[in-house]
């Protein structure tokens, strides 16, 4: 963390600044940082330096090897010359100057050089080599400009002194005149050229290091929000890798007591039966690891005494080939909201209860009723009471078995083919003053352990949804075949279908479709959620497929015998 606001207090920022004051310049400013020249006098005056090094060096040489040489005052003049270009180099404020007037010096070191070459006699001669400090300079920092300025000084340098003093033969003046340009000409390209080089490095050197400081500054604000968005919601999140391991937690993870250590696998959790720990395999690090997406599904976590429920849901993360690098498990705290839906079947349950016995002493007195003949002149109203008291016996009923989660199964052998039959044929009448037409598709007896009431009632739910929500016609299909393993019934309809998201919640409780509120379909919401109740305590499954104007297919299986 240390680090980030190192860098989030400007380090990054300023060295991005640095480099920007070079890249994309001009050749000086960009061969500044090469040579370490540049506009202000201190720099120049350093630029002067090795040359200013090699004259003294060549003073003490000359006053021990030439006295002479020392003493006259010709060379003496040359090396005060020196003296005041390199004083010039130092006073001059050049950074407020034009950048191409600095030139003039190396020209006038080149020349200054030439008169201690000539002052000096043949056994200076060799003072021809100092050319190549000005001769660099000039052809580094000004680019082709630079290399012709450098010509023109060393051919300055073995001309003019030559004709101002006159010591020269004239073979010895043509060789210099000739060839030393030459020579120099050749060194001073190929510092241009080595110096470009160097400085198209630079440049991209630099051009990078400023990628990379805008990348690691849009990388930093990345974590800032990241870590802005983990820190603010109330949902724990907790980052693994593609071995299940914790890479990153939030703060609302870390501080649930209920789930502290789980990243660490210091605490369990439990299956939604609350007791059964959850083994390895099923542990939701290790599933989204192996690449399996899931959503909302129920764990708990915590001691027995103070359990806490959680909608546990993964995301994979998964590289550019496709392969799964990690994923991103939330968890939600629903214990709330699980302990009010118990409470709420409770409620449904106890006041069901409470209504079936009433009803069905209401039911039994009304066929003793009917049984009289004393009553004949209001038997259309007795019936009519007994069919509304059985209806209702009926939702209260199905009411306990929703809130219960779960049916009491009186097994034993039973032709399934026949217990459709005898639904298709009771519901027919009904499908028929619908304008609907109801055809049956199964071939040989097929006989499994079911509970044949049960079975009878899922058959009964699923044709009556087919008939309500089938307003304007067509064909019912009740088919029933084998697979192998059991048996696979589907009912279909051509009726108004749902959409996906009605298709996510069709087994819901109390759940209906929009448009079948809309319309004013009768239903309670509860067919679907008891059939399936029923479907899996045989230990079945049941699903459907549907698309809104295209109809509904609801499918279910059932193994020969129930586990």
């Amino acid at each position: 963390m240390s680090r980030m606001q190192d860098i989030k207090g400007g380090t990054v920022f300023e060295w991005r600044q640095r480099l920007g004051q070079t890249a994309g310049g001009s050749w000086a400013g960009a061969a500044e940082p090469l040579l370490g020249t540049g506009g202000g006098r201190w720099q120049a005056a350093a630029g002067q330096l090795p040359l200013a090094i090699m004259l003294v060096l060549l003073v003490a040489a000359a006053g021990v090897f030439s006295p002479a040489t020392l003493q006259d005052p010709a060379f003496q003049a040359a090396v005060a010359g020196h003296a005041l270009l390199f004083a010039l180099a130092a006073i001059v404020p050049w950074h407020r100057l034009p950048s191409a007037v600095f030139s003039v010096v190396p020209v006038l070191d080149c020349v200054a050089i030439g008169f201690t070459r000539q002052a000096g006699g043949p056994e200076f001669s060799v003072l021809s080599l100092l050319l190549v400090f000005p001769v660099i300079r000039l052809s580094v920092n000004r680019g082709r400009p630079g290399v012709l300025l450098a010509i023109l000084g060393v051919l300055l340098s073995a001309t003019v002194p030559a004709f101002a003093m006159g010591r020269d033969d004239a073979q010895d003046s043509a060789i210099r005149i000739i060839f030393l340009p030459l020579i120099m000409a050749g060194v001073a390209l190929t510092a241009h050229f080595v110096a470009r080089a160097l400085i198209n490095q630079h440049q991209t050197l630099t051009q990078k290091d400023r990628e990379l400081a805008d990348t690691l500054a849009e990388s930093i604000r990345r974590q800032q929000l990241l870590d802005a968005v983990l820190s603010s919601i109330n949902v724990g999140v907790w980052v693994i890798d593609q071995d299940g391991r914790g890479v990153l937690t939030n703060k609302a993870l870390e501080v649930d007591p209920a789930l502290a250590g789980l990243a660490t696998g210091r605490r369990p959790l439990f299956l939604p039966d609350r007791t059964s720990e959850a083994p390895t395999e099923r542990l939701p690090n290790i599933r989204a690891a192996k690449g399996e997406e899931f959503t909302d599904e129920l764990y708990y976590a915590g001691t027995s005494d103070d359990q806490h429920a959680y909608s546990v849901s993964a995301s994979p993360i998964r590289s550019a080939e496709g392969v799964c690098t990690g994923a991103v498990v939330t968890f939600a705290e629903v214990t709330e909201l699980i302990n009010a839906l118990k409470a709420k079947d409770n409620f449904v349950a106890t006041v069901s209860h409470e209504l079936r016995t009433p009803l069905t002493s209401i039911l039994g007195y009304l066929e003793i009723v009917l049984d009289e003949p004393d009553h004949k002149e209001i038997e259309p109203e007795l019936l009519i009471i007994h069919r509304n008291a059985t209806h209702l016996l009926t939702l209260v009923n199905d009411l306990i078995a929703v809130a219960s989660d779960r049916v009491e199964l009186s097994v034993q052998e039973a032709d399934i083919t026949h217990l459709l039959a005898q639904v298709v044929e009771l519901m027919r009448p009904r499908a028929a003053s619908s304008g609907l037409r109801l055809v049956m598709e199964a071939g040989q007896p097929l006989v499994a352990r079911v509970d044949p009431g049960r079975i009878r009632h899922v058959f009964k739910h699923l044709l009556s949804n087919a008939i309500k929500y089938s307003p304007d016609g067509g064909t019912i299909t009740a088919s029933l075949r084998s697979n192998g393993q059991g048996l696979v019934c589907s009912i279909t309809d051509p009726g108004i279908g749902m959409t996906g998201d009605e298709a996510a919640h069709a087994f819901s409780k109390f759940f209906r479709s929009e448009r079948s509120r809309d319309t004013a379909i009768p239903g309670a919401g509860l067919g679907l959620p008891i059939s399936k109740t029923i479907v899996e305590g045989h230990g079945g499954s049941i699903s459907l497929s549907t698309a809104p104007g295209k109809g509904t297919t609801v499918t279910f299986s059932l193994p020969y015998s129930p586990a």
